[in-house]
C-alpha cells in the first residue's frame, strides 16, 4: 500500500474530537461529486494530489452548514494509487449521510468527479482495495463493500465507480497496479515450502514487499532466511485480507500469495 500520513499531506488539526468507533460493519466508497480534471489522472500528475486533498479539507472545514470536524472520509485515494490517511481507522466517519449510516460504514473517497475525470484508474482501483484492506486489519472493519447510493439519496460514487463496486470491488489483475504490464510475480511455491524453514530469495523479496504494505514487524532485515519475522508480518498481510484467528496464522496460502503480488526475482 502507497500510503501518505496526515502529516505527509500536510493535514490541518481537527477542529474537534472526533468520535471513536470500535469497528463497522465495513466501508461505503464515495467519490468527489464535482469537476474533477481530467489531466489529474495522468501518470506524472500526482504532485497535484495532496494538494487537491488539502483543498477537500479545507473546505469540510468551512462547512459551516455541516460543521464537520475534519475531512468527513476516513480516507482518500488518487488516480494514481496512493491512500491518503483521513480521519483514520477507529473514527465515525462524517460522509455517509446520517449520524446511523457514518456509524455503520468507514468511507473512502476516490478523486474522481461527476465530471471532467470520471472513469478509476487500475492504479486507484487497486489503492481503494488497500484502503478497505487497511481499514479491515487497523479498524476492525467487516466484509461489506457499499456504494454511497446504498442506503442513502445520492449519486455518489458515479456510475463507472459504482459498477466496479457492484461487481464487488475486484482488486485489478496482475501488473495493472501501476500500468506497467511487463511486471511479473512469483508463482506461489507451496505451504510447504515456508515450513521447512527455507534459505530463499523468494523470502528476502515477500519480506520486502510486506515491507512496502505496511505489514512489518521487523527489527533488521527482511532476508533471505524464513524466520518468526516473517510469519508475523505475513499474518498482518493476511489480517488486512480479512482473515481471522486459524486464517491469518502467517504461513503464506495461494489466495493471500496472490494478492501480495511478490516481484519475481
Amino acid at each position: 500500500m502507497k500510503f501518505v500520513t496526515r502529516s505527509q499531506w500536510g493535514a490541518r488539526p481537527s477542529r474537534y474530537s472526533l468520535t471513536r468507533i470500535s469497528g463497522t460493519r465495513g466501508v461505503k466508497i464515495h467519490y468527489e461529486g464535482t469537476y474533477v480534471p481530467p489531466a489529474l489522472g495522468r501518470p506524472d500528475a500526482h504532485e497535484q494530489c495532496a494538494p487537491r486533498v488539502r483543498a477537500i479539507q479545507a473546505s469540510h472545514l468551512a462547512n459551516d452548514e455541516e460543521d464537520y470536524s475534519d475531512v468527513a472520509y476516513n480516507a482518500l485515494v488518487c488516480p494514481h494509487g496512493y491512500v491518503f490517511e483521513g480521519r483514520g481507522a477507529h473514527r465515525k466517519t462524517g460522509a455517509n449521510g446520517t449520524a446511523a449510516l457514518n456509524s455503520a460504514h468507514y468511507a473512502v473517497c476516490a478523486l474522481l468527479g461527476s465530471s471532467g475525470l470520471t472513469e478509476p484508474t487500475n492504479a486507484q482501483l487497486a489503492g481503494l482495495r488497500d484502503a478497505v484492506e487497511w481499514l479491515r486489519a487497523d479498524g476492525d472493519a467487516g466484509t461489506e463493500i457499499k456504494g454511497h447510493r446504498d442506503g442513502h439519496p445520492t449519486a455518489c460514487p458515479g456510475g463507472p465507480l459504482y459498477a466496479w463496486v457492484q461487481r464487488g470491488a475486484p482488486r485489478p489483475a496482475d501488473g495493472s497496479d501501476t500500468g506497467d504490464t511487463s511486471v511479473r510475480y512469483e508463482p506461489f511455491p507451496g505451504a510447504d515450502f515456508f515450513k521447512r524453514n527455507p534459505r530463499s530469495a523468494v523470502v528476502t523479496a515477500m519480506g520486502r514487499r510486506l515491507v512496502a504494505v505496511g505489514c512489518s514487524v521487523y527489527s533488521k532485515g527482511p532476508g533471505p532466511q524464513w524466520t518468526e519475522s516473517d510469519r508475523r508480518s505475513y499474518a498482518r498481510w493476511q489480517q488486512r485480507l480479512g482473515y481471522r484467528g486459524a486464517d491469518a496464522d502467517g504461513w503464506p496460502g495461494r489466495k493471500s500469495w496472490d494478492a501480495l503480488k511478490v516481484p519475481k526475482v
